[in-house]
């Protein structure tokens, strides 16, 4: 934009009006700048001012005219048609953007050069220190992971920290950014805080060293009484109630609300907090809390969803709060749970009671971790047939909250997958070692600090061998209907992996599920400096974009195990065994869950509806509240998918038949 200097006459009608500058020459206006628009202002320093010529619409339909009104100015910059008013202390060294409303503000500054929170250390998981992440604008819950998690490292984590430091001097400055369509109102003091398009700002009490990358797409939101300080907040960001956030990443579509209070901890895409306290965790996707009294402390989550009350203890009160502990993902913790860290649980596992023997259930995924007389009691796979695991799985995608087109997290939602599948392989090999060990008679089996009843490792190995076959089923199905073949040797020309990528173990970066092989390659790469912080992100979409590519690979090698035999020697024996094996293990799965989901229905169930009637009064109260068993969305998507599956299954077993 081209500015100029303000005319006499203009000078006049502002001194006129009550402004004020130590020195007119130092304000430029835009070539069609009116001052009918700018009352009781000072002006110091330099300060150029955009032409305002539109009103505003403020919440509730008030008009008014775009302008500068009671305000003082320092070095600013303030765009065409933006609406200052009320800024009881002053605004100094920011660039505000066009149709931006400041109004009843103590004071917006930058206090010297900043960096918005860029490289502000967070000592996450071990409040001891040794864990510091560096957070940035476009970090990443897998970068993140690597940076936490990967410290045997310590050549490849010095070149992260390194380009992050360069990064974060590079968003140095002394002028801070409030862009386009922000609102601001009556809010207390923002100190070297840049501001993205479209922000909202409402009732905030306090801002202070940070980023709110706010854009068209996907705007922040902070609300009443809420205080932020050294921290990155993402697109998409929602903010309310009294909420403390210190020294914290908030990944895209967070919401924290109802004085919430996060210290020290990265959150990441789609996270939920409300109530409770977080105090130097890694929140990985979809982390959810929403009740009091809940603690969430030095710890690794993802796909969680915190029970109220639910708490965790990193210290023995002897060295201090060093201890961690990791829950991976789609972890459930009951009302009242408890875990002394250090502890690991299982994937898509359900802990319920406390916990003080430093278990670690990771091999033994979809399980329940059940306190009972202070033991703690492990029961394999019982997780698997459950109508909540598979609802969590159905609702993720769903609840995704991220509408900015440039997507930070790669986020896997698969319920079954090479990483949980190589999870169960290991755990029926962990269950018959036990088994050998000490007997097939044993009533109660030691593992890692838990006990196994007899029965339930039994019925856990068999719900992973269910689980393995509707995994490797699903992925030999998927690879059969997307090719035509019409012969035994186009079968076996169909099933040939597109990669060679994808064997050995699988890691969960934090929502991205990804081969080691690839993980490492990443990390040799990064360590010898040839990957820029953009080129890591590359790879990891490409690693996410590739999966069901790598996923074949890995399932075929296992399939390869079962069959005893390569691909190019199968048999359409050993192949329509695979399918049949699919069928039945989809059907016995969703029967289990159906019946799961019928105790929703049961007499225990109607206990309370129709107080004042009898059993046929509880029974029409309780069904027009919450319908029928059968009339059920989820129950009806349950016996379709039985169905579908059915009938999928049988299609190719006729093709098959064919040749």
């Amino acid at each position: 934009m081209n500015y100029r200097s303000l005319t006499t006459q203009e000078i006049a009608q502002l001194e006129a009006q009550g402004c004020s500058a130590k020195n007119w020459a130092d304000v430029e206006v835009a070539a069609d700048f009116d001052a009918r628009y700018v009352h009781n202002t000072k002006f110091s320093g330099h300060n150029r001012l955009g032409a305002f010529r539109r009103e505003i619409e403020l919440p509730g339909g008030l008009q008014i005219h775009s302008g500068i009104y009671n305000a003082t100015l320092h070095n600013c910059e303030v765009g065409d048609d933006a609406h200052l008013y009320n800024i009881h202390n002053y605004i100094a060294n920011y660039r505000i953007g066009a149709n931006t409303c400041i109004e009843n503000v103590n004071a917006i500054l930058v206090d010297g050069k900043t960096t918005f929170g860029n490289g502000v250390r967070v000592p996450v998981m071990n409040e001891g220190g040794g864990r510091e992440i560096p957070i940035f604008n476009e970090l990443s819950a897998s970068l993140a992971y690597i940076l936490t998690l990967y410290r045997h490292r310590p050549a490849m984590i010095h070149e992260l920290e390194r380009q992050i430091d360069a990064y974060a001097e590079a968003q140095a400055s002394d002028l801070g950014y409030i862009g386009d369509h922000v609102r601001i109102l009556n809010c207390g003091s923002i100190k070297n805080v840049r501001i993205g398009d479209y922000a909202e700002l409402i009732g905030v009490s306090r801002l202070k060293n940070g980023s709110i990358n706010s854009n068209e797409s996907a705007p922040v939101r902070l609300g009443s009484g809420v205080k932020c300080v050294d921290f990155i907040i993402c697109s998409g960001v929602e903010i309310g109630d009294s909420t403390l956030v210190d020294k914290c990443f908030v990944g895209q579509g967070c919401i924290f609300d109802k004085h919430y209070s996060a210290g020290e901890s990265l959150f990441f895409s789609n996270c939920q907090g409300m109530h409770g306290e977080a105090c130097a965790i890694f929140a990985g996707p979809y982390t959810v809390t929403h009740h009091k009294s809940t603690l969430l402390i030095a710890g690794m989550f993802s796909f969680l969803n915190a029970g109220s009350g639910s708490n965790q203890s990193n210290h023995m009160y002897k060295l201090g709060p060093i201890h961690q502990g990791v829950a991976e993902r789609g972890a459930k913790t009951t009302s009242d749970s408890y875990l002394l860290w250090p502890s690991k649980v299982g994937a898509f596992s359900l802990v319920m009671g406390r916990h003080t023997h430093h278990a670690d259930t990771s091999d033994l995924p979809f399980s329940y971790l059940i306190e009972n007389n202070a033991e703690s009691y492990l029961v394999p796979g019982a997780n698997l047939r459950t109508v909540g695991t598979i609802r969590d799985a159905q609702k993720w995608p769903k609840r995704d909250n991220r509408r900015d087109p440039h997507k930070l997290d790669q986020i896997n939602f698969n319920l079954l997958s090479p990483y949980t599948v190589q999870k169960m392989w290991r755990g029926r090999e962990v269950l018959d070692e036990l088994q050998a060990l000490s007997g097939e008679n044993t009533e109660v089996y030691g593992y890692k600090n838990c006990k196994i009843r007899n029965s339930s490792l039994k019925h856990g190995r068999e719900l992973y061998t269910i689980g393995i076959r509707k995994f490797l089923g699903n992925s030999l199905i998927s690879r059969l209907e997307k090719q035509e073949w019409h012969s035994l040797a186009e079968v076996r020309a169909a099933l040939r992996p597109d990669s060679a990528i994808g064997l050995g173990d699988w890691v969960d970066l934090a929502g991205l599920l990804a081969p080691k092989s690839e993980v490492t390659r990443l990390l040799d790469d990064i360590q010898a400096g040839k990957l820029s912080l953009e080129a890591i992100q590359e790879r990891l979409v490409t690693m996410h974009a590739n999966y069901y590519s790598y996923e074949w690979t890995w399932a075929l090698d296992k399939l390869e195990k079962v069959w005893g035999c390569t691909v190019e020697q199968v048999s359409l024996d050993q192949i329509r065994r695979a399918v049949t094996e699919w069928q039945e293990a989809v059907v016995n799965l969703d029967k289990m869950v159906y019946n799961d989901a019928r105790k929703e229905f049961d007499l225990n169930s109607q206990t309370g509806f129709g107080v004042d009637g009898d059993r046929e009064q509880a029974e029409a109260d309780f069904e027009e509240v919450r319908g029928s068993f059968e009339s059920n969305s989820f129950v009806k998507a349950v016996l379709e998918h039985i169905e579908t599956k059915t009938q999928l299954g049988n299609r190719v077993l006729e093709k098959l038949n064919r040749i």
